[in-house]
This record gives C-alpha cells, sequence and structure tokens, in this order.
C-alpha cells in the first residue's frame, strides 16, 4: 500500500533526497541575491514535502533504518552550531560521578533528612540526579525495556494503527506513536521513534499496544509510589511541608514516553533528541545500558552515563516556576545512537493534570527579599506553548515576570 507516494510495507524504501554536495547552512545561488531567494524558497519546499512524506509513511526512523539507507535525509541534519557542540558520550572512568548519585534506601527513616538535603542541594545546583535504592525492582526496569523495544520493532502495520501526531482532541485514547514530537516546528528532526501514554486518570489498557501492557502498566505502579516519595523528599527540601507538592500536582496526573533510538549511519550529523527542557513537575527516567544522555551544566554537557539498577530524575519546568527558580529544569539531550543495538529509554512525566490550575511561584517561597520570577499562568496555556514551539525553546522563559 501506498501512502503518500511512499511505500508502508514494512522494510521497503523511502525516496528522500540525500543531495548535500553544498555545505549545510547555504545555499548554492547565494552570489546571486535573486537566485539565493528562490533557492531558499526550492529548499523550504523541498523539506515541507519530505516531512510530510516521512510523516504519512508512518515508517518513523525505524522505517529508514531497515530501508537499508547510509545517509540520513536532509532533515534530519543539524545546523552547524549545534553539531558543533556534540561529542560521543562513552563511559570514562570519572564520568560515573559527572552526574551526582543519591542512595534513597531509609528515605523514611533517621536518613530522611540527610536525604531531602542532598536532594535540595543538587536540584538546586544541577537539577538532574541518579537515584539508587529506590525500590522499583531491576526485573520490572529489566521486563518494562524489553517490551518497548519489542513495540518499536513490530512490523509497521502494527504500529501504524496508533500512528498520530495530534493528541488531546476527542476521540483519543491517550495512546500514540509518532516521530518527533515537534517535526513540524524544529530546526531539524532527532534520530528517535517515540510511544506515549497517558497514564491518567485511568488508562485506556485495551489500548495500549499488547506486546507491552502488562509491562506498562506494572512500570506505572512503581513509579507512581516512587514520585510520591521524590516529591515529598523534594518539598520538604524547599522548607515546606511534605505534602505541599502532592497536593498541587497531583501525583496521579502522569505521562510516559518511551523512545527509541535506533542506529543512525551519522551520528555526527543529527542527535536522538535535541537540546530542551522537560515539561512538568518531575521525571523520572529508566535507560537502557547504551549512553547517549547529556546534561548541560553552564557551558559544559555532562554524561550521564546508565548505572545499572539506578534511575535518572530531573526537575521539569513547572517544578523550576513553583520553586520560583530555587530548583532548576536543566537543559539536557540525547546523541544519536552508533551503536548497531538500538537504545530504549523510558520517562514517567509527573504532570498537573487540571488544565484550569493556576501555576505561578508558591506564596511561601515569595518574599520581598526575592519577589516572584515567574507570572501566573494556567495549565491550558503551558499546554499550548508547549505543544506550538521548538523543544529547545524554554517555557521557563516564556513565563518569567
Amino acid at each position: 500500500m501506498n501512502v503518500g507516494g511512499v511505500s508502508s510495507s514494512h522494510g521497503a524504501s523511502l525516496s528522500f533526497s540525500l543531495q548535500h554536495d553544498t555545505p549545510v547552512g547555504q545555499t548554492r545561488n547565494s552570489e546571486s541575491p535573486t537566485m539565493g531567494v528562490t533557492d531558499t524558497t526550492q529548499q523550504a519546499f523541498d523539506r515541507a514535502q519530505e516531512l510530510k512524506q516521512f510523516d504519512e509513511s508512518k515508517q518513523g526512523v525505524k522505517g529508514l533504518v531497515d530501508s537499508g539507507l547510509t545517509s540520513i535525509p536532509s532533515h534530519f541534519i543539524h545546523p552547524p552550531e549545534t553539531l558543533s557542540s556534540l561529542k560521543t558520550a562513552q563511559p570514562r572512568p570519572d564520568s560515573i560521578h559527572s552526574i551526582p548519585i543519591i542512595d534513597l534506601s531509609g528515605w523514611d527513616s533517621s536518613r530522611r533528612p540527610s536525604i531531602i538535603e542532598e536532594v535540595g542541594r543538587v536540584s538546586r545546583e544541577l537539577g538532574f540526579f541518579q537515584v539508587v535504592n529506590h525500590g522499583v525492582p531491576t526485573e520490572v526496569m529489566d521486563r518494562t525495556s524489553t517490551a518497548v523495544k519489542a513495540f518499536n520493532e513490530l512490523p509497521v502495520e502494527a504500529k501504524a494503527r496508533i500512528y498520530r501526531r495530534e493528541m488531546g482532541r476527542e476521540g483519543d485514547t491517550g495512546v500514540a506513536y509518532f516521530s518527533n514530537v515537534d517535526l513540524f516546528h524544529a530546526k531539524a528532526a532527532s534520530w528517535r521513534d517515540t510511544l506515549q501514554i497517558r497514564l491518567e486518570p485511568k488508562p485506556d489498557i485495551a489500548e495500549i499496544p499488547e506486546v507491552c501492557r502488562n509491562e506498562v502498566m506494572e512500570w506505572d505502579q512503581q513509579t507512581q509510589r516512587l514520585g510520591r516519595i521524590l516529591l515529598g523528599l523534594l518539598s520538604e527540601g524547599l522548607g515546606l511541608s511534605p505534602e505541599k507538592l502532592q497536593e498541587l500536582t497531583c501525583p496521579e496526573s502522569r505521562a510516559m514516553v518511551g523512545n527509541y533510538y535506533p542506529c543512525c549511519p551519522q551520528p555526527d550529523l543529527t542527535v536522538g533528541l535535541a537540546c530542551h527542557t522537560d515539561p512538568g513537575v518531575i521525571a523520572v527516567l529508566l535507560q537502557d545500558q547504551l549512553p547517549g544522555l547529556q546534561v548541560k551544566h553552564g557551558d559544559e554537557w555532562l554524561d550521564a552515563p546508565p548505572i545499572p539498577g539506578a534511575l535518572v530524575v530531573n526537575i521539569g519546568d513547572i517544578l523550576q516556576i513553583m520553586s520560583n527558580n530555587e530548583y532548576k529544569s536543566a537543559e539536557h539531550r540525547a546523541l544519536a545512537n552508533p551503536n548497531r543495538e538500538p537504545r530504549v529509554t523510558i520517562v514517567v512525566f509527573h504532570n498537573v493534570s487540571n488544565v484550569d490550575t493556576q501555576l505561578g511561584p508558591l506564596p511561601e517561597l515569595v518574599s520581598s527579599d526575592k519577589p516572584a520570577a515567574f507570572r501566573q499562568f494556567t495549565m491550558g496555556e503551558y499546554r499550548r506553548a508547549f505543544f506550538t514551539t521548538e523543544l529547545d525553546d524554554s517555557l521557563v522563559n516564556y513565563f518569567r515576570a
């Protein structure tokens, strides 16, 4: 079957333009203003056509890899300013300590004050940390990662049924498969596919692909429990009651995103996930054992290498805003995967679900010495801004006072 002129059979080739005889970021006829304008217009048209063709094929990046291509399509090539900052994330003896590791054992015992102090300090300084002894069984983590990988490796026809880009419309089941949430807004696409599942208020279990259904529900139960623990620690780290953030954010409001990063034939020309900050309150991330995650600290990119049994936790935009800039929503990215084996990550976002909820700095954290750094807004306004901008446009700055 042909979709938009592109064969949708599994593994069939896609005919994208791969002409790169001109350096990225330049037009072929820049010496002539008229020809340059024409060329730029043609490039924009060609890009729009490529994006439409790629999206309508519903094959995702996995389909491109299965077609046997050896060069990436032009709309995946990132601008020079992005590419110049890339470096391969390889495990090094010293890199294991780049991102702080917090031991959560005894979080409800006499160790709690020291854990609160550590969580609060790291959230202020970096906004990213890894947790061990968090209570999520290793076998649950492994099963979930394997199941999400299995979904992405189904035939295209099996995945196409839930391929959709518009979430939140009438009839939306809360389950979607797509490639690049900001495909039509970003400067360039990234080399990954995504399975997204809304886990609240109650997921439509029958809509979750059978190949990963049980594993996703088990993973959700575990991360919901862990989310409550983390929100309590983060709340006390701000000098608030342990229940404060849970009351405001509702840990039952969650969404899961499973990202699949197949082997990229030209990893130096693209990324797996563009630099961005996370929406929502906190994110809990499961990595497999392939490196790729990096966190920005000042002008430096720090590797966040996979640690067996660990989970990554990071502060989201909403919590930075509610904390009145006490906690930091750090920029992070994923490099394109150069390995033959695909890389899989699974993140659960703890959100604010009610679109009418008023957000802004918590009154307890605003004073004459530290006035509100952000204006008031609703969750609905935040969501509209998120889905109409590039991932690399931080919404924290959008809502500054």
